[in-house]
Formats: structure tokens, sequence, C-alpha cells
């Protein structure tokens, strides 16, 4: 991922060196492992933690690897050059390439996980501060982009601080399934070594033993890991689609923070765009991208193919780095969110009493008038505001048929806004708990 979108910790667990000390941990851990079993001398499995101070020379594995053409066997080569070839010639001992590939990837995909989490629970208490901040905030509830019924900004973050919350859950599950490790060997056997070595590097790492591996880790588990990533990249998408919205000029119910210095436009002084909502709505694309190649790399020919491997050297990094950025950079949106509730009610009233349309359609229908009727009277006066400018409320009043069935009283009660907030506190309440 390019550096423009990225936070230096979801990268560095990508980055080569990191690659490498995970691939030296297992193959260590394995050794100690194989010399309790008394199949190597303890005295070998002891000599190759002498690497474990060691910085490896990623350029010099690289070097090896242009001649091998294989990157596993490059690394176990510059292991030898620093542990001494005698002392690792056990290093590896049963395994198979795909033990370290594997057993490494699940255990980036846990470490960037873990961040991931942490950038979720920054976006919940966000979206929960600014929850109760404006939980009789009123605006107007829009349907097909059309007013609605009154509803309040508090709600608003209300609901997305419960999606973010299913998918901080999702992410948690997403994470178990990939915590899985293989040291099986070819075709996942364990001909050429014991489970218990597989028992013991899991251990060691956080994981738990693959149930069953072929030659690789089923790869249903991360399909499942991706898909999770895309969810919630497109929940992150579904918050800044509203504040995109929020911010279009004739709107204005909130828009981003515009710093002191900032520029809108190279052009036109004036402007104020959402800039980071519609980056957001970009890196999603991106996060999102990874799904279907995840998904596709499930069916592989028989024990293990490499079909996968390209794809997951990309979407690795390139999805997880992306969501850890993209999370992070809307929780600065929603913290630093600028609200305006006086615009907010200037354009619930925009069409003067037309939000409360239903509640006299209802107050008719329970006066005797017939439901049908009730919405010729409702939508014969609501029409005339729309293409009038009249006054809905005025209307009303002065409809004869209206006013047979409700007395002036009546229907000054149903533009009450009061009567829809009367259940705020316990919608909170199931969000947020008591």
């Amino acid at each position: 991922m390019i550096p423009r979108y990225s936070r230096p910790d979801m990268v560095a667990i990508w980055s080569p060196e990191t690659k490498f000390r995970i691939w030296f941990e297992i193959e260590a851990h394995a050794c100690d492992a194989q010399a309790a079993l008394g199949v190597i001398p303890k005295a070998n499995a002891e000599a190759v933690w002498k690497a474990a101070e060691a910085t490896f020379d990623v350029a010099r594995i690289d070097e090896i690897e242009a001649v091998t053409k294989h990157d596993v066997i490059a690394f176990l080569t510059h292991l030898a050059e620093i542990v001494g070839s005698d002392e690792a010639r056990f290093v590896h001992q049963g395994m198979t390439s795909s033990d370290v590939l594997d057993t490494t990837l699940n255990i980036q995909l846990v470490r960037a996980a873990d961040l991931l989490l942490a950038g979720l629970d920054r976006v919940l208490a966000a979206l929960k501060t600014r929850a109760y901040e404006h939980k009789d905030t009123v605006r107007i509830g829009r349907s097909h982009g059309i007013h609605a019924e009154p509803t309040t900004m508090g709600l608003t973050f209300a609901r997305f601080y419960a999606e973010m919350a299913r998918n901080r859950t999702r992410l948690v599950n997403a994470r178990a399934e990939v915590a899985t490790g293989a040291i099986s060997g070819a075709v996942g056997t364990f001909a050429n070594i014991d489970p218990r070595v597989e028992e013991h590097v899991c251990e060691k790492l956080g994981l738990l033993p693959e149930p069953i591996s072929t030659q690789v880790i089923p790869r249903d588990r991360h399909a499942m890991f991706f898909a999770t990533l895309g969810v919630i990249a497109s929940s992150i998408e579904n918050v800044a689609i509203e504040i995109r919205h929020m911010q279009r000029t004739e709107v204005l119910e909130a828009e981003e923070f515009f710093s002191p210095g900032q520029k809108g436009s190279s052009a036109m002084p004036h402007k104020r765009n959402p800039v980071l909502t519609e980056n957001l709505t970009g890196l999603a694309r991106l996060v999102r991208m990874a799904v279907i190649p995840a998904m596709e790399n499930v069916a592989l020919w028989h024990e293990r193919d490499i079909s996968h491997s390209s794809v997951e050297r990309a979407i690795g990094p390139d999805a997880t780095i992306t969501l850890d950025f993209a999370l992070h950079r809307l929780a600065g949106v929603v913290e630093k969110l600028v609200v305006y509730p006086e615009n907010m009610l200037k354009n619930m009233n925009k069409f003067r009493g037309l939000v409360m349309s239903q509640r006299v359609l209802l107050a008719l229908t329970q006066a005797g008038v017939s439901r049908e009727d009730s919405y010729r009277l409702v939508q014969r006066n609501a029409m005339k505001v729309w293409e009038e400018g009249k006054d809905f409320k005025e209307e009303l009043l002065a409809d004869p048929e209206v006013t047979a069935a409700l007395s002036p009283a009546e229907i000054e009660e149903k533009f009450d806004l009061g009567y829809h907030l009367k259940h705020v506190d316990t919608i909170f309440a199931r969000v947020f708990g008591a």
C-alpha cells in the first residue's frame, strides 16, 4: 500500500524483517520440540537460537533467492550462514514450506486484526460520545433522499455505533478463524514430523493447531477474514456517505472540520469539500477489492497448489493496511465533526409542517374516517405544500372534511415535535445499555 494511506504499526507487520523473524521463530520452536522428542540433538536446537539476536539480511536473502528461485530455501540458507551449517542441519526437519508460510500468514493476520480492533474501538468511542452529545438534537429523517419524519442526530450516531459494534464482533470471530497454525509436513499427513511439534509451535506463537491441513491451511478461513474486512469497509462508507450528504451546501447539517490554513480548491477559494469522507468511500472500495480473490482462493488443486500465494501477498498487506488507515481516519472525522443544529431545524421546517403528515393520517383513522379517505384528505393538503408553498397545518385547519373529524386543538397537537422523541432513551438503552 502507498505511504499516503498507511500507518507505520500496520506496515511493520508486513515488512520483510517481520516476516523473516516469524519464519525464524517457527523454525526455532520446531527444533525445540524435535529435540524434546529426541528426534534431533538438543545442542543443535539450542544453536539455532543464536540467530535470535541477529538481524536477518533481506538483501542477502533476496540474492540467494535469485539463484534458488525459492524464498523459504533462501531464508534457510541465510539462517545456516548465521548459525553454522553443521548446527543448522536439522532445521526444517520433516517440514514443508507451507508449514512456515501459512503459519506466518496467520500470525500476521492475527496481529493485523488486533490493530484493526483497536481502530474499531476508537471509532466506537467517537460515535458513542457524539451520540450522547446530540441525543436530542432534532433533524429530519430521510427516505429516498426525501424528507420523511423527525429523528435526532444522536440516533444517527447511535445506529452507526450499533453497526460498528456488530463489526467488532465479526472481526473478533474472524481473528479466531485464522488463528491456526500447521506444521504437518508434505500433504499434511505428519509422516515425517510428530504432531506434537505442531502443538508446541502453535502454543508458543499463540495459535491453535489446524485440525486437518493438507499441505496448506484451508483457505475458507482466510475467505471469512477478508469478507469481514469488506463488511467493515462498507460500514465505513455508510458513515462517510451520510456525512458527505450532510455537508452538501444546500443541506449543511454537519461538515468535516476545516483546519486553519486548509485549502478546498486550487481554483475556487471559497470551497470546503468533504475530502476525508470522499477518501473513505474510495478506500472502502480498495478493501472490498480483496474479498472476491480471497473467496476464489478457497478452491485449490488436491492437497495444494500456489494459485493463492500471489493473491495473498497482495491482499494481505493491502487490505489490512488500508482498512487500518480508514478506521483511524473515520474516527478523526467523527471526533471533529462540526454539527449545525440550527440548520437541521431549518431544513426540517422547509416544507412547513409537511413531515407530520402520518400523525394526521393516523388521527383521522382513529376518528372514524376510512384509511382511504384519510390518506386522500392528508395527501390533498400535502400537495399544496409541495406545489404552492402553503403551510400544512393551516391548510388542514381550512379543510372542512378534516375539521369535521378533528378539532383545531387535535390538529395543533399533531405538530408537537416532542412526540417523535419519546422513545429515544429506549433506543439508546438498547444500543449502549442501561
